[in-house]
């Protein structure tokens, strides 16, 4: 073998070991060798595709190659703000935004393996109000008690609540509707009214309590608060003072250990970042501690088997 090959041979071999020391670190630290951490992204640049990041710690993130859906509904045939959950019976259901402004819905498709997806449905759930401007940042959570998913997201109704500082047509409300099977949808009603315009609502359990992650994007707050309810429908009371610095949103939750870190999109600086929390109450910032690929934008994460991340990972090299 010339020197240069066996060069580039030796590279790519502390390379590769490299990484499996680095991943066998994730493991220890994350005490979990059956578990993988995956995120739902986009990127700016297309807005078309889904795409992945994954971690074992959920402080490092790292693309996982290639995009695995490309959006095919709506007017706008738009991607944005993946929201992903998966079911009791192992199915992944996935939503989207599909557009800007024009569409009184959102995308959707299922999965049993996050490769291979279901064919893509618009589903139209403001058309009961004509006058909304837009569906954004549609969020999956399941309601194990009701047996059934709920969907909430972000429009604005002009004239419905008081404009104070915002656009008439940028003056958002959280709203939502529950489904068993995907096919049938309940009547889209109100999910949340603080007082302020909002959007990017996020809903999880953390023991008796539910928690509403949201972004109060009133003038010239444009940061994060979070609320809290004895069910995951509401209502949303004890709304907190905004615990993100300003010119940020789309925050998702993952249990981590003893904490629950809050990732979010601090968009004017063009990073990723997050804080932790034991309670909801107080929160310590952690983006110097947590590491994303550049690019990557709002999105939702969740823990899933390793063998699910082991033929992702593998899906674009076959």
């Amino acid at each position: 073998m010339s020197p240069r090959p066996q060069k580039l041979f030796l590279s790519a071999l502390l390379a590769v070991l490299w990484l499996c020391v680095s991943c066998t670190a994730m493991h220890s630290q994350a005490g979990h060798r059956d578990k993988a951490c995956l995120f739902t992204s986009f990127h700016d640049a297309d807005q078309k595709y889904l795409r992945f990041l994954y971690s074992f710690d959920g402080y490092h993130w790292t693309n996982v190659p290639g995009t695995f859906l490309e959006a095919k509904v709506g007017t706008n045939k738009q991607f944005r703000d993946p929201s992903i959950v998966r079911g009791p019976d192992g199915t992944f259901h996935l939503v989207w935004t599909a557009g800007w402004h024009g569409d009184q819905g959102f995308g959707y498709a299922s999965s049993k393996d996050l490769i291979h997806w279901s064919e893509q449905k618009f589903v139209p759930v403001m058309t009961n109000e004509p006058t909304t401007v837009n569906v954004w940042a549609p969020e999956l959570f399941y309601d194990q008690q009701g047996k059934q998913f709920i969907i909430l997201w972000a429009s604005t109704i002009p004239g419905r609540f008081s404009d104070n500082l915002e656009k008439h047509d940028n003056n958002h409300r959280l709203y939502f509707t529950a489904t068993r099977d995907f096919e049938t949808f309940a009547p889209a009603k109100l999910f949340f009214e603080p007082g302020y315009s909002v959007i990017d609502g996020f809903v999880l359990r953390d023991g008796k309590k539910f928690v509403l992650l949201n972004k109060d994007n009133s003038r010239p707050n444009l940061n994060l608060r979070v609320a809290f309810a004895k069910s995951p429908m509401g209502p949303w009371e004890d709304v907190s003072e905004p615990f993100t610095q300003k010119f940020t949103e789309g925050p998702c939750a993952l249990k981590v250990g003893d904490d629950w870190l809050v990732y979010f999109d601090a968009y004017r600086e063009k990073i990723y970042g997050a804080v932790k929390t034991k309670d909801f109450k107080a929160f310590t910032d952690v983006t110097k501690e947590v590491s994303f690929p550049p690019e990557h934008k709002h999105g939702t994460a969740i823990a899933v088997p390793r063998e699910i991340l082991d033929h992702l990972l593998t899906a674009n090299l076959r």
